[in-house]
């Protein structure tokens, strides 16, 4: 088992590593605009640069990419069908799910909770 960081909170706990998400427009990075990056709450590494981050209308952060190798996937059946679920490749941490109506240049849509990312200012 990954390391867990001792500060988060029993709902970043929940999201992370039993696989919960946040009620949709909860998260106040929902209205970040300044530039820098989105790391993982519980490992810090870093996961997303600001310029991949757009409004998806979804209620949570997204992006249409992540940094190279920040991810591992998995596919999930949760609510009845397929989906593609993404963990911190250093944590295991879960951070959301992988939907194909995103922008160019890559399609993807990453929809992460919120509560699983830090946002640090460049």
């Amino acid at each position: 088992m990954k390391k867990i960081n001792s500060k988060l909170s029993s709902e970043q706990k929940l999201i992370l590593f039993e696989e919960a998400t946040e009620s949709p427009g909860s998260s106040i990075l929902n209205e970040e605009k300044r530039e820098g990056s989105y790391h993982c709450v519980n490992c810090d590494v870093k996961l997303f640069d600001s310029s991949s981050k757009y409004e998806s209308g979804s209620g949570w952060p997204s992006f249409y990419e992540s940094l190279p190798n920040a991810f591992e996937t998995k596919t999930d059946h949760h609510i009845g069908y397929a989906r593609t679920e993404y963990h911190c490749k250093n944590c295991g941490g879960h951070h959301g799910h992988i939907f194909n109506d995103g922008p160019k240049p890559t399609g993807k849509r990453y929809c992460n909770n919120g509560l699983c990312l830090v946002f640090k200012e460049k």
